[in-house]
């Protein structure tokens, strides 16, 4: 009874199991009432699941709702929905939203969504101090509550009747920016505000200006007053005294500045006065600026004053400026209008002026030496004024030119360009030197003292000279060099080496070799050398030909070898010819003593044997004669027989020539039997 209990429990457990059956088919989220919310609106974040059951059962479902990756809600309820309701949004709860459900053991999450909420808070200004003093700073906190960083900030200076001055901050970590503004001169009732910005998806969104924060500034010290004594139009020569001054709240630290030009005349420190006299000069005509500092403070006047020329600056002329030496200058100074002033004349140099005579005119006898510039100087109250500089020169005449090769020889390489150099001595410079080749004008250079020309068309049979001239601004005219005549070497061409006799040579035989070219200059220098496993100069000479001839009286074996040689001249090209190989063999004499220590054993040899031979043969002579005779008539009757056998057929050798000739004869002579009858 119990067994049949337990089955029908389980058989009713699994057919519930079987019935529990669901899947999610979607995991909705939407924002209400848009996913575009305005700052401070409520809105609500939906998530839905969409799930199909088997039956319909409870399920319960856990919902989470993320932003960004974070969580910001939960909840579990048996519905398919859950609401996460945010009363009064924020540009902080602009991000990207998605759902996930889980229930039964399983999950799946929504797609993800992005809400903006529109507008940002208003940012808060604060300042630092509402009174500040001129050169200090002002200190400014704007503040976006309730924002998320990254945020920028933009700070405003605003100040009566000027165009506004703006910085901005980067903040990546905080909600809020410091900045410091410096209060200038001028600065009396400022007002700053700020406002911030965000960028949601690449755009950018701005919030609204802040609260304006306003602060007043307080001078340290009133601007300065710059006078000129007696006058701020006054002539040179006359003295002028600068006053600049001011009233300041505290002495210290006060500083009190006269320049002209950024050019500082003179300063005072902790003081309320400043003074600065001079004897007034053309120069000191301009701008002239006080300038009082305290720390960062800083006010400045300004002070126009003109001063009017006394007399012009006198004016130096010279009887000539360009003269021969030894010859007579005169100098003049004089000033255009006015006639009482104390003259000096001085010529100038890099380490100061050289004073000459104190007086209008100047008259002297010149040499190179005294090529320079010269001014003078007119006095007039203690007004020193400068002439413009003239300038002398004084030429001494050129000496003759010299005309040589730079290479130092007067020889050039055919095909190789030609470099020439013409000196003078003498002679002020510049000088203007003229090439020639023949009469034709190659180059013309102005130089110090020389000057060269590159000839690069050499020909072999051109037989014009060269020479050159030189000139300068003396009066005796031109000098001529000497004509300069060029030797044209013409490299070696086509060494060759040959021998007498050619390829082999008896030992101890003259041997005769001839070494040529086919072009280049003489003196020729020739070499002959051997080449085994280095180089062996055996010859060497230097001829006004073009070609050399070298004996070499006894040959031996060592001499075999490879011979060439190489020939050059003062074009300093070494030419080589091609090798020829010479082979030393034996003289006709050592060879028959050779023969002779060779065959004079083998012919004593032959003799000895062949006395023995006919000795023996002597002694044996008488017995054997019977002997013989009987083996002569037995062999006759064979050879008989053979030859009757053997009639016709064919032997090989010398043998088969001679019995084919009888065989032929006696076939002939059977014919002819046979015709007969």
């Amino acid at each position: 009874m119990y067994l049949a209990l337990l089955v029908i429990f389980l058989q009713c457990s699994e057919l519930y199991t079987q019935e529990r059956v669901f899947t999610f088919n979607t995991i909705e989220i939407k924002v209400q009432p848009s996913v575009k919310v305005k700052n401070g609106a409520s809105m609500s974040i939906v998530c839905h699941a969409d799930i199909s059951k088997s039956t319909n059962f409870q399920l319960k479902h856990n919902f989470t709702i993320f932003k960004d990756g974070k969580l910001v809600f939960m909840t579990v309820s048996d519905k398919e929905d859950a609401r996460y309701e945010i009363s009064m949004a924020r540009s902080s709860d602009t991000g990207e939203y998605e759902c996930t459900v889980e229930a039964g053991g399983k999950t799946k999450s929504s797609n993800s969504l992005h809400v903006w909420v529109t507008g940002m808070t208003k940012p808060i200004l604060t300042a630092e101090k509402e009174e500040v003093l001129e050169g200090e700073v002002v200190k400014l906190r704007c503040e976006l509550p309730e924002e998320v960083p990254p945020l920028y900030f933009f700070f405003r200076k605003i100040k009566m009747n000027s165009t506004p001055k703006d910085k901005h901050v980067f903040e990546p970590h905080r909600n809020f920016s410091v900045v410091e503004f410096s209060v200038e001169e001028g600065d009396n009732i400022l007002q700053f505000d700020c406002f911030g910005r965000r960028t949601v998806k690449l755009e950018f969104e701005d919030s609204v200006y802040s609260n304006k924060t306003l602060v007043t500034v307080r001078e340290p010290f009133i601007k300065p007053t710059l006078n000129a004594k007696p006058s701020s139009n006054i002539t040179e020569g006359d003295r002028i005294q600068f006053e600049c001054s001011t009233v300041v709240a505290q002495m210290r630290d006060i500083e009190i500045i006269l320049q002209k030009d950024k050019t500082i005349l003179n300063s005072v420190r902790d003081e309320k006065l400043l003074k600065y006299s001079a004897v007034a000069t053309l120069e000191d005509s301009g701008e002239y600026l006080c300038k009082v500092e305290q720390r960062r403070a800083s006010k400045t006047t300004k002070l126009n004053v003109v001063v009017s020329e006394l007399f012009p600056k006198p004016i130096l002329a010279a009887s000539v400026s360009k003269l021969d030496e030894n010859k007579e200058l005169t100098l003049s100074c004089s000033i255009s209008g006015f006639r009482k002033a104390n003259f000096s004349i001085l010529r100038k140099n890099s380490n100061g002026d050289t004073w000459l005579r104190n007086s209008r005119n100047l008259t002297m006898r010149v040499n190179v030496n005294d090529t320079g510039s010269y001014i003078c100087k007119a006095e007039v109250k203690g007004i020193v004024k400068e002439s413009k500089p003239v300038r002398i020169n004084v030429y001494a005449p050129v000496s003759k030119p010299t005309l040589s090769v730079v290479s130092g020889l007067p020889e050039v390489v055919l095909g190789k360009p030609l470099r020439l150099i013409c000196h003078s001595v003498m002679g002020t410079p510049p000088i203007k030197f003229t090439f020639y080749k023949g009469n034709e004008v190659k180059k013309i250079v102005i130089n110090d003292t020389y000057a060269t020309f590159l000839d690069e068309n050499i020909r072999l049979n051109d037989k014009r000279g060269y020479k050159c001239d030189a000139r300068n601004n003396h009066s005796s005219g031109m000098k001529t060099s000497n004509i300069l005549n060029i030797t044209v070497i013409v490299p070696i061409r086509n060494a060759s080496l040959g021998s007498i006799p050619y390829g082999e040579v008896e030992d101890g035989s003259e041997t005769v070799f001839l070494c040529s070219v086919k072009e280049g200059s003489w003196p020729i220098r020739f070499r002959i050398f051997r080449k085994t496993d280095h180089e062996v100069l055996l010859f060497e000479k230097s001829e006004n030909a073009d070609r050399v001839m070298w004996r070499k009286e006894a040959m031996n074996r060592q001499d075999t070898g490879t011979y060439y040689c190489m020939a050059s001249n003062r074009a300093n090209v070494d030419v080589k010819s091609h090798p020829i190989t010479i082979s030393v063999i034996l003289a006709a004499w050592q060879k028959g003593v050779i023969a002779a220590f060779v065959l004079i054993p083998i012919a004593g040899a032959v003799t000895v044997t062949l006395w023995w031979f006919l000795c023996k043969k002597k002694k044996a002579k008488g017995p054997s004669m019977e002997m013989s005779g009987s083996a002569l008539a037995t062999n006759l009757t064979s050879e008989k027989l053979t030859r009757q056998h053997n009639d016709g057929d064919y032997y090989s050798g010398s043998g088969y020539i001679e019995d084919t000739e009888n065989h032929m004869k006696s076939t002939d002579e059977s014919k002819e039997n046979t015709r007969a009858s």
